[in-house]
């Protein structure tokens, strides 16, 4: 203002003659001064003249609007005008952050708007201060600190009880999040009521019995069981079959063991229950018996198992469609529902069953640490019965979701999601997740509340119902909103089974958030020694190859991934080997601290810590924590796998040329997305949102838009599962090696044709508007 007055002094201190008087006047009023300006002619003067009863000089007056004062005033007006424009916005720009510190995705300082930095008083004519602005160091601090009060304990041993899905025990927990959601002051809470169809015990108790030469001898009455199995009974001789993968069959038909119509007995691991029965319903087993060995399970020999058999996610009999209530669905089931029967067995009856076996002895790496010999069967007078009862009932089920609304694009959101159901217990598979949901949902909302931090997009929180049953909550509500979920979502992030041990940290993901969990990674302690980051326990440069593990089909963010294009991550703090209690009453409290080291609280904390601060990265920055970057290295990957068939598809006719261009159509893609950010000013709020919705859509474009969701719901090209997929082509490529004739080149030809342009369209759509791609093939 000392200029400012300054300079209007030195402009107006030769009162001009005129009828036109500027005066200036000081006033001090602590620091601060006024410039006064009195515009007034002679006659005005005369009369404050006259009444103050002051003497004035006289002075040669001029006409009232000679052109000459009329001039004048003009330009005086104008420079009054630019004068106080340039204080204005001289005084507003100091308030303003600038580019490279509003813009950026920097620690130091978070982005505001415009609507955030600016505020009016009642008079709506004053500029007040803008408000304080978290900084990313300061929110990080902040999250921590309240985890560091939140009882994860008492949350898990309180969300820990047989609660099956459908039954009243879930229902109750159901409403115990609801009102948790409510009481914490979630922006909305609300819930999806779903009728699925899910498989339980019957009337009529299944069975396994001995046929042997004399009196049918019954092995057991399970109470444990396999939803979804196909009901019935079998009977044929028992074969050993290892884990039931492909290999061990392929195993056995290399030793010229016959599989088909026998009964296979497998042991748990490796592969899921419902791969091993597809497996052997490949080979035409049929039926299949599921036991627990102790060398890969150390539990009580007579606990019973559950799980279930559908090779896929959601409920089987309406694929691809929601279960609504007032859903009219179509007469189909999945294509993933095996036709044979399949049961768990206890490990006492398994060693009971395999005492009796004959036959071959078993490949050395197929021995388990049973008493009996292992043998691989094939016997005619080794006879077994198996009989399935299970029925199929429609339930009741409710997913129960919360949102924390987000201010800049509250229609773009994360969702983080936890399994609430379990078959026993279930405190790794359910309860630690749920704890973590509610925790998170309370420091998160509490951030937002009391602290002030200003999430630009929106944070969903969901509590899926029927997990165990194979992602049937979480897959229905995808279902339900297929049309938008993918123009919405950004990215989903699972706590389901977060905390299995305590010695190292494993994850699935999606690629485009790799860089995102490296980097949070480095600013997260490891639980059990704080002196060092999770990325520094990890091996720092090579956590990836020590961290990064297949995403599993009957992992909930399977169906994010696979089927709705969502780019989704699990992770899970463990120790060597595989949990051993899921599904089984012993996945309790005792065993999960034993495994912790007696820790669960402070691994908990750690899990909370992990996934808050990625969604405070994805709802905090200017653009969105996804790099798209990622997939080339995945395409050339793939594509360097397909090239080394190149002589004997040209062989056949057929060439990768088009392939390998439409790889270098998404490269070149990805490279003008990065040129058009760095040209683009985040701080456009429009401009921001349609840089971040080519970003989002990536994932999206990798489901081959040439399936059908019904009958092929696994559509992404990575990720999925059927032939679209890029390991489907490969598998067939491998056949050229042998002899074309065992490939059906028609069928090679359309993956190829359809694989191309599966890849051209995510090049396209990543490029932008129709008028910037480059249509050269």
């Amino acid at each position: 203002m000392d200029t400012a007055r300054s300079t209007i002094y030195n402009l107006f201190r030769g009162e001009p003659s005129t009828y036109t008087r500027f005066s200036l006047a000081q006033h001090m009023e602590g620091d601060n001064s006024q410039v006064e300006m009195k515009l007034s002619n002679s006659e005005m003067d005369d009369e404050v003249g006259n009444s103050m009863g002051g003497h004035r000089d006289p002075r040669i007056m001029k006409p009232k609007h000679s052109p000459k004062n009329i001039c004048f005033m003009i330009v005086c007006t104008l420079l009054i005008f630019l004068i106080g424009f340039l204080i204005g916005y001289l005084s507003y720009r100091g308030r303003m952050p600038t580019r490279e510190q509003g813009c950026s995705n920097a620690d130091s300082v978070s982005c505001g708007t415009t609507e955030e930095l600016l505020s009016e008083d009642d008079s709506d004519t004053t500029l007040e201060a803008a408000q304080p602005v978290l900084e990313w160091k300061q929110l990080k601090e902040l999250l921590k600190n309240k985890f560091l009060v939140s009882s994860f304990e008492s949350r898990i041993r309180a969300f820990s009880a047989n609660h099956e899905a459908g039954s009243e025990g879930d229902q109750r927990l159901a409403l115990s999040v609801y009102n948790e959601f409510k009481n914490i002051g979630l922006d909305s809470v609300w819930n999806d009521e779903h009728y699925v169809k899910l498989q339980s015990l019957g009337s009529t108790p299944n069975k396994v019995t001995f046929l042997g030469s004399g009196i049918p001898e019954v092995i057991e009455v399970p109470k444990g069981y396999l939803a979804y199995s196909a009901a019935g009974q079998a009977t044929g001789k028992l074969v050993y079959a290892n884990y039931g993968r492909e290999e061990d069959f392929k195993k056995l038909t290399s030793l010229d063991i016959t599989v088909n119509g026998s009964v296979v007995i497998v042991r748990g691991g490796q592969i899921s229950f419902a791969a091993k029965v597809a497996n052997a319903q490949k080979v035409k087993a049929a039926a299949v018996l599921i036991y627990l060995d102790p060398a890969d399970y150390n539990m009580p020999e007579n606990t019973d198992v559950f799980g279930h058999v559908h090779l896929g996610t959601g409920d089987p009999y309406t694929p691809g469609f929601p279960s609504f209530n007032h859903t009219q669905f179509p007469p189909a089931q999945s294509s993933g529902l095996p036709s044979i029967p399949a049961q768990t067995i206890t490990t006492n009856s398994a060693r009971r069953l395999m005492s009796k076996m004959t036959g071959q002895p078993a490949p050395s790496e197929w021995k388990g640490t049973l008493s009996p010999p292992y043998n691989l069967g094939n016997d005619d007078n080794v006879q077994v019965k198996v009989e399935v009862n299970n029925e199929v009932a429609e339930k009741r089920i409710l997913n129960v979701f919360g949102v924390v609304k987000g201010l800049i694009d509250p229609d773009h959101y994360v969702v983080i999601g936890a399994q609430r159901d379990s078959w026993g217990p279930g405190v790794a598979k359910s309860a630690v997740g749920t704890s973590l949901l509610v925790e998170m949902a309370k420091a998160l909302s509490d951030l937002v509340v009391k602290d002030g931090y200003k999430p630009r997009r929106s944070i969903v929180f969901a509590s899926w119902s029927a997990g165990d049953f194979g992602s049937v909550g979480a897959t229905e509500w995808l279902e339900g909103y297929l049309s938008m979920l993918h123009l919405k979502a950004f990215a989903y992030i699972n706590l389901d089974a977060a905390v299995l041990g305590s010695q190292t940290f494993k994850a699935s993901a999606s690629p485009m958030l790799y860089t995102l969990l490296g980097n949070t990674l480095k600013e997260v302690s490891a639980p059990l020694d704080s002196s060092k980051t999770l990325y520094q326990k990890l091996g720092a440069d090579s956590w990836e190859k020590q961290t990064i593990v297949p995403m599993a089909m009957d992992d909930a963010s399977y169906a994010f991934q696979a089927f709705s294009g969502i780019p989704s991550l699990s992770f899970r703090f463990t120790n060597d080997g595989v949990y051993p209690y899921f599904g089984t009453i012993e996945d309790n409290w005792s065993n999960l601290n034993a495994r912790t080291g007696n820790r669960i609280d402070d691994i908990a904390r750690a899990a909370a810590n992990v996934a808050g601060q990625m969604v405070l990265r994805l709802t905090h920055d200017h653009q969105l924590s996804l790099d798209f970057d990622r997939y080339n290295g995945e395409l050339y990957s793939s594509v360097l796998k397909i090239n080394r068939f190149a002589k004997q598809l040209k062989k056949a006719g057929l060439t990768i040329k088009w392939l390998s261009s439409a790889r270098g159509d998404f490269d070149r893609a990805t490279e003008t997305l990065k040129n058009d950010i760095l040209n683009s000013d985040l701080n456009d709020a429009e401009m921001c949102r349609a840089i971040n919705e080519r970003i989002m859509r990536v994932e999206y474009h990798f489901l081959s838009p040439y399936v059908s969701p019904k009958d092929t719901p696994f559509r992404h090209i990575f990720y999925g599962s059927g032939p679209h997929t890029l390991m489907s082509l490969l598998e067939n490529l491998n056949l050229l090696n042998n002899t074309i004739t065992n490939l059906n080149m028609d069928v090679l030809r359309n993956q190829l044709a359809l694989a191309t342009w599966t890849i051209q369209g995510a090049a396209n759509a990543l490029s932008g508007d129709i008028w910037d791609i480059d249509n050269e093939f």
